[in-house]
């Protein structure tokens, strides 16, 4: 238990005994008005070009692939479509046939039986 206690208390005071720790540069949009030297503010704001141009980039790409794929799959829809299409025409010539071939049987004369 003292030993955790000790772990934590050293934890929180670490940061406060070295003051000169590295910050990390992370890349996004920063606030270039608080820079006060004209080299510092244009720096600034050529990191935040930078930063929207990848990031724009990066999104024209990731949308290119998606509308490929949507294109893809239309194709794919459209050949199922007109698959469709084909088995349909075909079972209404087949019942279009039938309902002709029952039309013929009914308009015929009865046959008359031979055998008497």
């Amino acid at each position: 238990m003292v030993f955790r206690t000790a772990l934590a208390v050293s934890v929180l005071l670490l940061p406060c005994l070295c003051p000169q720790v590295l910050a990390q540069d992370v890349p996004g949009i920063e606030i270039c008005t608080v820079e006060k030297t004209m080299e510092r503010r244009t720096s600034c704001l050529q990191s935040n070009v930078d930063f929207l141009q990848k990031t724009i980039g990066r999104l024209t790409a990731d949308h290119q692939q998606k509308l490929d794929a949507a294109n893809r799959q239309i194709e794919g829809l459209k050949g199922t479509v007109a698959g469709l299409k084909k088995i349909v025409d075909d079972l209404q010539a087949a019942q279009n046939k039938t309902a002709e071939d029952l039309k013929k049987k009914a308009d015929a004369p009865p046959a008359k039986d031979v055998a008497k």
